[in-house]
């Protein structure tokens, strides 16, 4: 029988043009896993393209090779067929004329006319024959990219690679690994079991941005010695980490900095400060030129420059007084699930952080969280 290495590589080399996809809450980890694997496929001559909902070209990680490969949709998915049967008409000349809202064909038959009986409209094959999905824990998880044609999803044979206990293994293929660190730890498994000339320098680098994102550089819990084995090997094969960690961790932008000064002149904690929060208010973001998309980078401080910390948390103001919101955003470590802790709340995971919505001040929504949070976890960490 066949190991689930075997059969990815068995299923990729049958496969001519392939779709790699990610979550469309994604992550470091998805971005650097997925170009390595787009730039495995393109060593072997596949046609391959990459796609993800969400995906900005300005962003973190746009110095990762290739990374403007990443697309937001795919185009063309699929051929769309009008056949007409001539085998009793001949045609003389075809035109066509666009209209606002159609499309008109205009057939000149030689003699005679046409039926309806003799129109036929169909679907042509899918572009691609092949899709794998990294870090991504069910299908709904990639959005548009799933939900827009979801026949496509059915019709082709899907490769699932992650490493979360939650992915529900949809793939006709599910490679799960629980024990990897990151997805970028699996594919490096998988292509080093290929052959030894399978990681370039190139596909070193991601890989090795995988391992520091999901580690936050190194400095939280969910680090083993297999994990820092990997990064060793693939520093030896060229991947540049002084270039990954001075984009991710020393280039931060003086209107970050002046936000993450906010945050620690409010920053509380208790329990050991094992749980740690602080809180922005809407002027915070106006006065430092700062957006909400910007807190992922001040929780990475927080979880870096606070080693005991079991959970991390940011409160900021979306409403006003008359229509309070509060949007949290909860870090945790690998032994604490925040989705389940928070699901009173209807907690959603994006870019592996939990969010809340509560349409309460900031104030009452911080009081309501933490003794929540303390309550359910006091005996546990």
């Amino acid at each position: 029988m066949l190991t689930v290495n075997e059969q990815i590589f068995n299923q990729i080399k049958k496969s001519q043009n392939i779709l790699i996809t990610f979550n469309k809450n994604w992550n470091g980890d998805a971005v650097a896993s997925a170009l390595a694997i787009y730039l495995f496929l393109k060593k072997l001559n596949k046609n391959c393209d990459l796609v993800a909902e969400n995906y900005k070209q300005k962003d973190l990680f746009n110095f990762l090779p290739y990374h403007d490969k990443i697309k937001n949709n795919f185009n063309a998915l699929r051929k769309f067929i009008i056949s007409l049967d001539i085998t009793n008409t001949k045609i003389e000349k075809i035109k066509y004329k666009k209209n606002t809202n159609s499309l008109d064909f205009i057939i000149f038959p030689q003699k005679g006319f046409f039926k309806k009986e003799d129109i036929e409209v169909k679907s042509g094959k899918f572009k691609y024959d092949l899709i794998i999905t990294l870090d991504s824990p069910e299908l709904e998880s990639l959005g548009d990219i799933y939900e827009l044609d979801t026949e496509f999803f059915y019709h082709t044979t899907v490769i699932n690679i992650d490493h979360k206990s939650s992915n529900e293994n949809f793939g006709q293929i599910n490679l799960i690994e629980l024990s990897a660190v990151s997805t970028s730890e699996i594919i490096y498994n998988l292509l080093s079991k290929y052959s030894d000339e399978a990681i370039t320098e190139d596909i070193a680098t991601h890989l090795l941005t995988g391992l520091i994102v999901k580690t936050k550089n190194y400095r939280t819990h969910n680090i083993t010695p297999k994990m820092l084995s990997i990064s060793s090997r693939l520093i030896k094969l060229g991947a540049d980490r002084e270039k990954i960690v001075n984009k991710l961790y020393r280039s931060r932008s003086i209107n970050i900095l002046k936000l993450w000064g906010i945050v620690l002149t409010r920053l509380t904690s208790t329990l050991n400060n094992k749980i740690v929060w602080s809180t922005i208010t809407k002027s915070d973001f106006k006065e430092t030129n700062t957006i909400k998309n910007d807190i992922p980078e001040i929780i990475d401080e927080l979880i870096t420059n606070v080693p005991t910390v079991k959970i991390a948390i940011i409160f900021y103001e979306l409403g006003n007084s008359d229509n309070p919101e509060t949007e949290i955003i909860i870090y945790s470590t690998k032994n604490i699930n925040p989705l389940e802790l928070m699901k009173k709340w209807q907690a959603k995971d994006e870019q592996n952080l939990t969010k809340i919505n509560i349409n309460k001040s900031i104030s009452e929504a911080e009081k309501e969280i933490i003794t929540h949070i303390k309550e359910n976890l006091k005996d546990i960490i």
